[in-house]
């Protein structure tokens, strides 16, 4: 079973967020209960076929035993003699983690003889890992090839379910909030988003690109001047078709960002210019109160991207409110991956929320209407 246990780690290697192990366990569970010998594999990092330690899976093993409440063995490797050894000495319904994919260079490469070697250790093959199904890789499309019977679990599921279908076909008004860094990395989102939305509400430093490309200024503000074009014509897209586009109206600035040391300098709240010097870190209290009120009467809301510097407190104000009024909402709430996720678990509403994506890049992927390798050939017969 191909697992996302790409978890974060503080530096004495303990894990920081529990999402995708909680994730997991559903589909774990049910292979449990039916008898199966679970085997699961994973990456975590970027080892780049290396044997790195801070980038081991061994944290992840006492973890999920604990939530399983049965042992699981870890092995330190995950392809070999001793691995398959170990893995047909398995009694039915025990668990064994590998070590971690990425050690290995075969893995992202998707090479045929690492793939061969996974597959011997399995007779099925079940994907759960939606944060990695955008990727063709070894465990998450090669060994695919190679098993005669593959299946997605409860998971992907879910993810197909609440990305796919309830945005495909949203109750209305279908609120879409996209924050983050890079109009770059969202627009072909805001394309597609903007033939299925009601309303987009956008933050973060996104935000910042759109006002040079309404001819603001942004100070020092991250942006894209690069992607101005790009951000005007989504402008013109969602004014074509109707769709109401908001932006921030007033952004809290700051003339110092430490982000190691999570702290600002002095702070304004600017309407209109943001002057030299200066960059925006949030959103300010006209704008929370614009999207609040604007996602209260939503009965889809869609949210992916934070609206400032979260995790600095003097900058998390936006974020945590507009997490708020997506959970007092009565709307079905789907949260797009990667920092979206950490921003909600912070703000302490996640167990509001109808539905909390495992995948980044993935979500987004599938969102521009992409197809996924990792979906795509379980779908095969």
């Amino acid at each position: 079973m191909r697992v996302d246990f790409n978890v974060p780690l503080d530096s004495n290697g303990a894990i920081t967020d529990f999402t995708r192990i909680n994730a997991a366990l559903p589909t774990i569970q049910k292979l449990i209960s039916d008898g199966a010998k679970v085997v699961l594999a994973s990456h975590l990092g970027r080892p780049k076929g290396q044997r790195v330690n801070s980038m081991s899976l061994s944290p992840v093993a006492p973890v999920l035993a604990k939530k399983l409440g049965v042992p699981v063995l870890f092995l330190d490797d995950c392809i070999g003699e001793d691995v398959e050894s170990a893995v047909n000495h398995l009694e039915n319904g025990q668990v064994v983690l590998l070590e971690n994919l990425r050690f290995h260079k075969g893995e992202t490469e998707n090479d045929p003889g690492f793939a061969t070697s996974l597959s011997a250790l399995a007779d099925a093959y079940v994907n759960d890992a939606f944060g990695t199904a955008h990727r063709a890789h070894a465990s998450t499309f090669g060994i695919a090839e190679r098993v005669p019977s593959r299946f997605s679990g409860y998971l992907i599921e879910k993810e197909l379910e609440y990305l796919g279908d309830k945005t495909n076909q949203p109750e209305r008004p279908f609120i879409v909030i996209l924050g983050g860094a890079k109009v770059s990395d969202k627009i072909m989102v805001i394309d597609k988003l903007l033939d299925k939305a009601d309303t987009i509400i956008i933050g973060g430093a996104m935000a910042y690109t759109f006002a040079m490309a309404n001819g603001k200024k942004v100070g020092d503000s991250l942006c894209e001047p690069d992607k101005v074009d790009l951000a005007a014509s989504a402008l013109e897209k969602a004014k074509a078709k109707g769709v109401r586009f908001l932006l921030p109206v007033d952004t809290l600035t700051t003339n110092a960002l430490d982000f190691d040391a999570k702290t600002l300098g002095e702070t304004q709240v600017v309407e209109g210019d943001i002057p030299d010097g200066w960059e925006g870190v949030d959103i300010g209290p006209q704008t929370i109160a614009l999207y609040q009120d604007a996602v209260a009467g939503a009965k889809t809301v869609l949210w992916n991207g934070p609206m400032g510097v979260f995790e600095i407190p003097d900058s998390s104000k936006g974020t945590f409110a507009v997490a708020s009024a997506v959970a007092d909402s009565d709307s079905v709430s789907i949260i797009g991956g990667g920092d979206s996720v950490k921003a909600i678990n912070s703000s302490g509403v996640a167990d509001r929320v109808s539905f909390m994506s495992t995948g980044g890049g993935a979500s987004l992927e599938f969102l521009e209407g992409k197809e996924l390798p990792g979906v795509q050939v379980l779908e095969q017969d």
